[in-house]
């Protein structure tokens, strides 16, 4: 039997990043294994490493990112393979080794002009089920802005993958339109009425898995911020009708913010 390979810690500190390691990290020669290290790489140098024939036609662009965050150096790479390389770009980074570039292809799904909805999600589908924890993220933030601008949709998209087998999918269904997120504009709308999400949130309520908990008990938070008694209403009617650890868990994490929990 071959032993497996142990999981690479991962530095979390920039000052533990080495040039050696930074060096395989921009050249997607291995995957981030912390935030600290997805953040360091060198989008530009992993640009080049990815697409080296079409290296000519990105140079300009690629050279201008690092005067932008790290979420709009995503997306501006994502733009750009799109408008430049289309098809042959997205499939390239959909199965490339580096999770940077993979996190491209998330936003090459949100920059391709005239899908629907359905469309858009079966695009990035697989990317919300990546193993590597910071594709699922870019996977979200890629199409967030078109899951907001039509929420009855959305939310009716979603709900049918609030009963995926995968808890990486059934996370996304929650995790796509939180009202605050991270890293992202707020939804307004779901700050204002965070009932509109029942039909994602409802389904979660009792999930087994701890990953697809805390995002549903962060949704929660989220609304109960603009929406206190609304949540603390929900939840107490969860602990009556679904008392069971893993409801419990969810709305103990969701209430966290208030004075007066249910």
């Amino acid at each position: 039997m071959t032993a497996s390979i142990p999981r690479r810690k991962g530095a979390s500190r920039s000052a533990d990043i080495t040039p050696e390691l930074l060096r395989a990290l921009s050249l997607g020669e291995i995957e981030t294994a912390t935030l600290t290290e997805s953040l360091a790489v060198d989008q530009a140098l992993l640009l080049q490493a990815v697409f080296p024939e079409d290296w000519a036609r990105l140079e300009d662009t690629a050279q201008a990112l690092g005067q932008l965050g790290v979420l709009k150096r995503m997306e501006c790479v994502g733009a750009l393979l799109w408008q430049t390389l289309g098809q042959a770009g997205w499939e390239r980074c959909l199965t490339h080794r580096s999770d940077t570039a993979r996190g491209w292809a998330c936003f090459m799904a949100g920059a391709q002009p005239g899908l629907t909805l359905r469309q858009r999600l079966d695009l990035v589908r697989p990317l919300a089920d990546d193993a590597h924890f910071g594709v699922r993220e870019w996977a979200w933030m890629g199409v967030r802005p078109h899951l907001a601008g039509d929420l009855p949709q959305a939310v009716d998209a979603l709900s049918r993958w609030t009963d995926h087998p995968s808890e990486r999918l059934r996370r996304f269904a929650s995790e796509a339109l939180r009202p605050r997120g991270v890293w992202c504009s707020h939804i307004a709308a779901l700050k204002q009425q965070p009932e509109i999400a029942l039909p994602l949130l409802e389904p979660l309520r009792s999930d087994a898995s701890g990953y697809v908990q805390d995002s549903v008990a962060n949704w929660l938070n989220d609304a109960a911020k603009s929406r206190p008694d609304w949540v603390r209403a929900l939840c107490a009617r969860w602990l009556r009708e679904s008392p069971l650890p893993a409801t419990r868990r969810i709305c103990a994490r969701a209430q966290r913010s208030l004075k007066n929990p249910a």
